[in-house]
């Protein structure tokens, strides 16, 4: 566990001006990007003790973030 956010500019390098592009034209794409960095922050917080949560919820944020990259990606790879 690196204790290093998950951004989607890291995570997506190459596809920075799409993903900015996506925010301002795309509603269903903003709306997961928000939900992306919400639960990214939440998983954060939990991993470096800011914000303590027990095992299995840090496990479902988890879940829930890799499903939200997963819609992104799908996203960025059509666009």
């Amino acid at each position: 566990m690196s204790h290093t956010p998950h951004e989607l500019a890291d995570d997506f390098p190459d596809k920075v001006d799409t993903i900015h592009a996506l925010k301002q034209s795309d509603a269903h794409f903003a709306k997961l990007a928000e939900a992306y960095h919400d639960v990214n922050r939440a998983v954060h917080r939990a991993e470096t003790g800011v914000e303590p949560v027990s095992d299995v919820a840090e496990q479902d944020m988890r879940r829930q973030r890799m499903a939200l990259k997963d819609e992104i990606a799908g996203m960025l790879a059509k666009a």
